[in-house]
């Protein structure tokens, strides 16, 4: 108890949060990012990040500008070293996994170095496949002095769950991760995708996600097209579909003609690597096999195509 009360977590990473808040501290995350909306209450904490790109826009003109930063070797993200300085955390929970989803442990690096009177932990997350998020989960877990067996086990028996099915059919499905230009998805998506009883096409498992060419989507002839737009919620990725239909090879595709196109909310769920990527795995199951799942994800973390065409 004592050790708890002298936690003081800032986590710049939405996955942290959620893994911080499955081990049952969310009561101690006194700092987020500007991107931590989960568990809800944690958007009335100060945020600690900030875009250095104006993230409105067609999906093209974001991800330019994101390309532009990079390409001038500049950080995608601001950390704003005097709101830590105040919040005095114990700990900062940050990633080394990818530049443009969030703040870089460089960053957060230098940040901490210019703090005065604090020393806070850092822990680093640099998750590619299921297995290693729960690793991550562990680790967090012990850096913070709680067990964190049962909630691991918790989320276990739900992949297993899944996992242990006996399919008959396995169609091949390609989740798409960025709209514009076309990218798959990679890392835990083509690992999840397997559990829910499909096969999974472009993104190999623990590697990161590839750029997709329209001949290369065509050419495949998925039998399921899954959107799943990184940072994009439901009403978002939904917009930016519509849009991506009016491409002239969007007609050619199976998926498409047998109504078999679905759009999520990539940014609640597949996008992020902690313990909402169980829902993510029972809303695959639920999209690729209907006839045994049944979960009560649809209407609010996704959605077929012709819905709302």
């Amino acid at each position: 108890m004592e050790k708890r009360e002298k936690l003081r977590i800032v986590s710049l990473l939405p996955s942290a949060t959620e893994i911080v808040a499955c081990l049952g501290l969310a009561n101690v995350i006194v700092g987020r990012s500007h991107e931590c909306d989960y568990p809800p209450e944690v958007k009335l904490l100060p945020a600690c990040t900030q875009p250095k790109f104006n993230p409105v826009g067609s999906s093209r003109e974001i991800h330019d500008r994101v390309t532009d930063l990079l390409q001038k070797a500049l950080s995608v993200y601001q950390v704003k070293i005097d709101i830590i300085q105040q919040l005095q955390p114990s700990h900062i929970i940050t990633q080394a996994q990818c530049n443009v989803c969030a703040c870089s442990l460089t960053d957060v690096e230098k940040a901490v170095h210019n703090l005065l009177g604090s020393e806070p932990q850092i822990i680093s997350l640099q998750p590619n496949l299921l297995a290693e998020i729960w690793q991550d989960i562990e680790r967090v877990a012990t850096a913070l002095g709680v067990d964190g067996k049962q909630a691991l086990a918790s989320l276990q028996s739900r992949v297993d769950f899944c996992a242990n099915q006996t399919y008959t059919t396995r169609p091949t499905v390609a989740c798409i991760e960025w709209l514009d230009p076309l990218m798959a998805a990679g890392n835990w998506v083509p690992e999840l995708v397997t559990l829910a009883g499909g096969e999974p096409l472009f993104g190999i498992t623990g590697k990161h996600s590839p750029w997709l060419k329209w001949d290369d989507l065509v050419a495949a002839e998925p039998q399921v097209i899954i959107f799943m737009p990184c940072g994009f919620d439901l009403e978002r990725t939904r917009q930016d579909t519509m849009q991506v239909t009016n491409n002239t090879e969007w007609q050619k595709l199976q998926a498409f003609r047998n109504g078999k196109v679905y759009v999520t909310d990539g940014n609640s769920y597949f996008n992020r690597p902690g313990p909402r990527l169980v829902d993510s795995l029972e809303i695959l199951a639920e999209i690729l096999h209907p006839e045994k799942f049944q979960f009560g994800y649809q209407g609010t973390a996704w959605e077929p195509l012709e819905t709302w065409q």
